[in-house]
């Protein structure tokens, strides 16, 4: 499938890895078109070769998967993404129903869809590995993508949950209301800039930690980090990730980071550059 809508895309330059930072609207499988976002790793931008700066043209591309009401545009998002391009080539996305993407969000079902879009156009630029890290219903997406495509090298899942439906905190609640409630759906689209799909789910999508638990079968590393001031998912769900994973493979790791809260609004510098440095580690 070409993820690229034809006549939608700037800078592309010859496919190439270390081309000038591109945008593109992608197609799904679904039809939806989904606003995406290529930032080169450092030392390989602005167009210039890698035969030409004597610096290795990046193998790999870091795919991003952000949070419930992020998008490209979104500061931290685009923090993230700068800290990931010291490491290696970064694809940004924003989910359907967040920022310029069309569609409705579906909060973790389909979205698998957007982030193979992603993938599908990261490999089209030239990359022959991507990785992906996913931040709170990007983490669980994440998971749940790697688990029914195969061919992803790592994953990183950041403040993710490990079941769906979860109400045991505030936020959580606040959450559900936003989603499941005709006027909750309205504070989404006007106060959070997020359409979300009136329709509920009709087949309930393979729970995050059982999807961790085929990744560990199949030998894809897993790195679950989680903040032990997460005020939405209390630190039994990356407990339940990591072993879910670590049950059939040694190869997934555990952080719990004290004093952070959740996603990609609280990761700070630091912690997003160590995640970039597993995410590369042995490349």
């Amino acid at each position: 499938m070409d993820a690229v809508a034809k006549g939608l895309t700037r800078n592309t330059g010859g496919a190439r890895p270390w081309g000038a930072p591109a945008e593109a609207l992608l197609i799904t499988a679904d039809g939806v078109r989904i606003h995406a976002v290529h930032r080169p790793a450092d030392g390989s931008a602005d167009g210039v070769p890698a035969v030409v700066t004597g610096v290795a043209a990046p193998s790999l591309a870091v795919v991003v998967a952000h949070g419930f009401t992020g998008a490209v545009e979104r500061p931290a998002l685009r923090r993230a993404a700068e800290v990931l391009a010291r490491h290696a080539g970064v694809v940004t996305f924003s989910f359907r129903g967040h920022g310029r993407s069309e569609g409705r969000s579906t909060v973790g079902d389909r979205e698998v869809l957007d982030l193979e879009a992603a993938i599908d156009w990261a490999r089209s630029l030239g990359y022959p590995r991507v990785a992906t890290v996913g931040f709170s219903m990007g983490g669980a997406v994440a998971v749940r993508h790697a688990a029914l495509y195969p061919g992803v090298e790592s994953v990183a899942a950041v403040s993710a949950p490990a079941r769906w439906y979860y109400r045991g905190t505030v936020p959580m609640r606040r959450l559900h209301w936003v989603v499941m409630k005709p006027l909750g759906r309205v504070v989404g689209r006007l106060g959070l800039r997020t359409r979300i799909d009136p329709q509920e789910w009709t087949d309930v999508p393979v729970p995050p930690v059982e999807a961790a638990a085929v990744l560990g079968e199949r030998g894809v590393p897993l790195l679950v980090v989680h903040g032990d001031s997460d005020p939405y998912f209390p630190l039994d769900h990356p407990r339940s990730l990591y072993r879910a994973a670590a049950a059939a493979s040694g190869v997934s790791e555990l952080w719990i980071e004290e004093g952070f809260g959740h996603a990609e609004n609280a990761a700070d510098e630091a912690l997003i550059e160590r995640v970039g440095e597993w995410l590369t580690r042995g490349l």
